[in-house]
């Protein structure tokens, strides 16, 4: 008889004092709605130089590699395309790194490691294809200098644009 008349007077003193009990509270509630929309995009993440290193007399052909990260929407289609470089007279063929005093050495960037697939601009024909999967997907393009005339000496360059089509 004692605990429910304890009970009886702590309940009086909560009300006297204004504090509701789980007996009177009220509540109301709602809802609402999250919202995103997810559309099909594309983004080169990385695109790593193209260096040939150091050399000498050009009497072989001197090869190397690159990474080109790209990152598209889950299920998106898309192609990869390499310009044909910013050398005067450069083709998808004959990509040509230019030195300060305008002399030239002539390479190719290629799709596969046998380096007989080159990479360009035409869709379905030197382009490379692939679907989203929405983390970063990693291409490789073969660089090739062909033996050819050793120009002078000198540093030479070139810029290569990367596009991708989605």
């Amino acid at each position: 008889m004692q605990k429910a008349y304890v009970s009886i007077f702590a309940t009086a003193v909560l009300a006297a004092l204004g504090i509701a009990t789980a007996a009177n509270a009220a509540t109301a509630s709602s809802s609402f709605q999250v919202n995103l929309t997810i559309q099909g995009e594309c983004k080169v993440q990385s695109a790593s130089n193209v260096n040939f290193g150091t050399q000498g007399v050009i009497d072989a052909n001197i090869d190397t590699t690159n990474a080109i990260g790209v990152q598209c929407t889950n299920s998106t289609p898309y192609t990869v395309a390499l310009s044909a470089g910013a050398g005067t007279g450069a083709t998808v063929a004959a990509r040509k790194m230019t030195s300060a005093a305008n002399d030239t050495v002539s390479y190719a960037l290629y799709r596969d490691a046998s380096r007989t697939q080159l990479w360009g601009v035409t869709q379905n024909v030197d382009t490379a294809a692939g679907t989203g999967n929405g983390g970063v997907q990693t291409y490789t393009a073969y660089g090739r200098v062909p033996a050819q005339s050793t120009p002078a000496m000198g540093a030479y360059s070139d810029l290569v644009s990367v596009t991708i089509t989605y």
